[in-house]
């Protein structure tokens, strides 16, 4: 015990040594914030806890959790934690491609150079990631379709990019590559034990390397992690290598992807999927079948809308979400499905199969009114139906397939605590009754008292929301703190609906650079960087993600409360509570907290930022109905009422050269 005390301290003192002498290029609040918040993640890796980690903007946590999981696994078998012989890696699951790309690209290269200087670690640090099979190249079918494309004419850039996979086997490296040439070349879901290039096989190889001893990190995505901790519970072979311990980054999104990775969903493509395949396999008779039994399934949903339906439904009648001509075709299908089954037993690959019987379990959930899912109808872009079935034990499922697992697990995010706790996050994330769970919140090291301005307008009026006036009101409200701070503004809304309906309003009274972001458009957000004293308006995309330091955002205005907007699975969690008053106040607002400082964060990026930050909302003023809500999830800042007050904070903080 004395000893195990000693080997504590010491791995104590060389995470202040990293924060306080190797990293230099952050200020000392910061590192000082790094330092609590990487010594609370090294205890709850050393005791085997699972950490809620609430990570304010700036704090820099990514180096905190890679700089303790690195100390944690060179004095974890001193301390007895785990053998010496233990070569494990560490598992690092996020939502964003670019945070994976910055953790191999960035982070652990320039700790691996600093640590091996200061002798705290013997050996370069070593990571790979982990994805699934389609998104890497077979090179026995990459050969196949450079002959079928060798004397084709093919757009250029297409066959460029299928050229360029010959040195580079990860297909997302490639700009330019078509979907339908990924899915030539891909790796099949089912290698063939015998296949004559296995022995050279790339992506065989890059397997290899993934499972070696000398990898410290394996990197991959929320959905990846959930569909390994699927396979291992259900005793399939896993998709990653036993982990010591896990890091789960940007988990605010965990639950989403648990929602995907839980839920089942079948829709006309899926099924044109599945005859492919059968025509393949030499099934055409099958093939023809099933896709004559669903368009006759299909076809009943041509000349009705889900809405048009619910509203014929008679008040006495029980909720439904298929008319009696709609369960009769389903009927039908799904007996055709079952004698396909029957017919092609032995004679087809096992994962054809499969996909036949997944597709027949959601028709199913569908026809017998599964209340084991959440079912709802959605439509694509050709408005054929997509039927989708979630589960409602998401949380439990979570809780067993992770939790339960027993190894030490970190949850970070700087939006895990909502209000005055975690409780909300505890539920989604299935921990709410986890006795492991540690809860902890790094505290942004930023100023905002001094360096941001809350802005409340006195003069907003309620008014019936997206009406003419009320869009009048909050263009009149925009146009004028842009020209207070004189450009540098993001304007986020909660809808695209809205923002359209602003920007006629103001595109022809804006004497600065103006730009849209509609969806995912990188370009535009880049552009907006160039521009300096630029505006921008954004609807979903930038409300989280999104970097923009220093004084290309002054000026952050939320034109609205970021509440849910009501969907499927809203509905079926309100069925969970008495009172709608219990569900606004239990559900509803934690979840508008979250995105509300998802949103707030894009204000101040470093130390020395400053901003006014505006909510156009009436609800949140004081004397509103979620005035205190609104206060409760911000950091304490300066309050501002009117245009005046923004005025002068800006003047105050801003030099002469903000304004050239």
């Amino acid at each position: 015990m004395f000893y195990r005390k000693e080997y504590e301290k010491k791995a104590h003192r060389e995470i202040d040594c990293v924060f306080r002498e190797l990293l230099p290029q952050h200020g000392l609040c910061v590192r000082e914030a790094q330092i609590r918040l990487s010594h609370q993640m090294l205890d709850t890796l050393l005791g085997n806890k699972i950490a809620l980690c609430d990570a304010g903007v700036g704090i820099g946590k990514t180096y905190a959790y890679l700089t303790a999981c690195l100390i944690m696994k060179k004095y974890a078998a001193a301390i007895g934690r785990f053998s010496p012989y233990d070569h494990r890696p560490m598992t690092i699951s996020t939502s964003s491609i670019a945070l994976q790309k910055a953790i191999l690209q960035e982070y652990l290269p320039f700790l691996s150079k600093i640590l091996l200087e200061a002798g705290i670690i013997q050996q370069p640090i070593q990571a790979v990631l982990r994805k699934g099979k389609e998104h890497f190249v077979c090179d026995s079918r990459l050969e196949f379709r450079l002959q079928a494309i060798a004397h084709k004419e093919k757009n250029a850039q297409q066959k460029d990019a299928v050229l360029k996979l010959k040195e580079t086997y990860d297909m997302d490296s490639i700009h330019g590559l078509s979907s339908f040439d990924r899915r030539q070349v891909c790796v099949p879901k089912f290698c063939p034990s015998d296949c004559p290039g296995r022995k050279d096989c790339r992506y065989q190889n890059y397997l290899k390397r993934a499972m070696g001893s000398d990898i410290c990190f394996q990197i991959c995505n929320h959905n990846y992690l959930l569909a390994d901790a699927v396979h291992r519970s259900k005793d399939y072979k896993a998709l990653l290598s036993d982990y010591r311990a896990l890091v789960v980054d940007e988990s605010h999104k965990l639950p989403e992807a648990a929602r995907q990775m839980y839920g089942k969903s079948l829709c006309v493509s899926d099924i044109e999927e599945i005859a492919r395949n059968l025509d393949k396999e030499f099934q055409r008779k099958a093939a023809k079948r099933l896709r004559e039994s669903c368009h006759a399934f299909l076809d009943t949903f041509k000349n009705e809308t889900i809405d048009e339906k619910i509203k014929k439904r008679k008040p006495e009648e029980p909720p439904t979400l298929l008319s009696g001509q709609q369960r009769e075709a389903l009927s039908n299908f799904l007996t055709q499905l079952g004698k396909i089954q029957g017919e092609l037993a032995g004679d087809s690959p096992r994962w054809v199969q499969n996909r036949l019987e997944e597709a027949g379990q959601v028709l199913a959930a569908f026809f017998a009114q599964d209340k084991y899912y959440i079912l709802y109808v959605e439509r694509d872009k050709d408005q054929y139906p997509i039927f989708c079935a979630i589960s409602r034990t998401i949380p439990k499922r979570l809780k067993e397939t992770l939790w339960e697992q027993g190894f030490p697990a970190i949850l970070t995010s700087g939006t895990l605590k909502a209000g005055n706790g975690f409780e909300r996050t505890r539920q989604v994330t299935g921990l709410l009754e986890e006795a492991r769970v540690q809860e902890y919140v790094a505290e942004s090291p930023f100023h905002y008292k001094e360096n941001c301005l809350l802005y409340l307008p006195k003069t907003l009026k309620p008014m019936k929301k997206d009406s003419p006036l009320e869009v009048k009101m909050i263009a009149e409200h925009i146009k004028r703190l842009i020209q207070a701070t004189y450009g540098h503004t993001l304007v986020l809304f909660t809808s695209y609906a809205l923002m359209g309906n602003v920007r006629r309003q103001l595109q022809e009274d804006l004497p600065f650079p103006f730009l849209e972001v509609w969806r995912h458009s990188q370009e535009e957000i880049h552009r907006f960087k160039t521009l300096k004293n630029a505006v921008l308006f954004s609807a979903g995309s930038c409300w989280e993600g999104v970097d923009f330091p220093g004084d290309i955002v002054s000026s952050l205005i939320l034109v609205k409360l970021p509440f849910a907007v009501p969907d499927p699975v809203g509905e079926a969690e309100k069925e969970q509570y008495g009172h709608l008053e219990e569900y606004i106040r239990e559900i509803i607002v934690p979840d508008m907290q979250k995105k509300l400082r998802q949103g707030f964060g894009r204000a101040i990026r470093t130390e020395q930022d400053t901003c006014v930050v505006s909510i156009l909302d009436y609800r949140a003023l004081p004397g509103g109905r979620y005035h205190q809500d609104v206060l409760c999830a911000l950091p304490s800042c300066q309050m501002a009422g009117s245009l005046e007050e923004v005025e002068r904070f800006i003047r105050s903080r801003k030099g002469t050269e903000y304004y050239m």
